[in-house]
């Protein structure tokens, strides 16, 4: 429940930390979706150039110009230095692999903060301190997550941590169990749909605190937008189309009360 004299920034802040040169929407995909999940604040820290490009797009999300064309170690000062302790940070969509930004994945990995990691950061990042965080693999992410860690997911989840493993059905994996979502379709391997999942994501934690609840809401409403949409237009849906449908999503959900199966 917010408060009726809150102010901006009181429900909820997401920093979003990611493209490169050859990607910019995944950035602005999941900034919206974010703010789009009912979060005050999407905060942008990419690349300059992508930074502007975002802007051209979007009136909305707050943006931070680093310079040079990728994320690199050098960054992270200056995004520490604006970080708030109940900030939630999202990042790892559209960075790239180069070795700098990989070591800057790790830097963004270990910091305390409530976390989404997506995307490339997945196959960048050392589980082995890893807390308070949600992970967003599809398939073979996962595999690379796990052969790169040495490990499995009931190591990686007993530490606050909670991955939702993308596919036909999505697994939800805690460190007490394992959920079930059956909402989505097979034309969400759409560009984009996992960039929006990741801003859902860290937009409920950001307002909910929780990263059970966001993960299981996020999931389930991602999907749920890809049904109607599916049903409105077929195939030929676009991960852009499913920001404008989240409001009626989450308004639908409270109205019917339906959760993970």
């Amino acid at each position: 429940m917010r408060l009726e004299n809150s102010h901006k920034g009181m429900n909820g802040r997401v920093l979003v930390i990611g493209g490169s040169e050859d990607y910019v929407g995944a950035v602005a995909l999941a900034s919206l979706a974010a703010l789009r999940s009912g979060a005050d604040l999407a905060i942008l820290f990419a690349p300059e150039k992508v930074a502007w490009a975002v802007n051209e797009k979007s009136f909305d999300i707050i943006t931070k110009k680093l310079p040079g064309k990728f994320i690199e170690p050098k960054h992270i000062k200056q995004i520490k230095e604006f970080l708030r302790d109940d900030d939630v940070i999202l990042f790892g969509n559209g960075t790239g692999l180069k070795p700098k930004t990989k070591k800057a994945m790790q830097m963004l990995a270990d910091l305390p903060h409530l976390k989404v990691i997506d995307a490339d950061a997945l196959k960048a990042i050392s589980t082995r301190n890893l807390k308070n965080s949600i992970l967003t693999p599809h398939r073979r992410e996962l595999e690379i997550l796990l052969e790169n860690n040495k490990t499995n997911i009931e190591e990686i989840t007993k530490n606050n941590n909670v991955m939702i493993v993308k596919g036909k059905i999505d697994y939800i994996h805690t460190a007490n169990d394992v959920f079930y979502n059956k909402t989505g379709n097979s034309r969400m391997t759409v560009g984009g749909t996992g960039d929006v999942l990741a801003g859902l994501c860290a937009g409920f934690l950001s307002q909910y605190k929780n990263l059970e609840e966001a993960a299981k809401t996020a999931a389930y409403i991602n999907g749920e937008i890809g049904d109607k949409l599916l049903k409105r237009k077929g195939y030929a849906f676009t991960a852009e189309d499913m920001l404008k449908e989240i409001p009626a999503a989450i308004k639908g959900l409270h109205l019917v009360k339906r959760w993970i199966r």
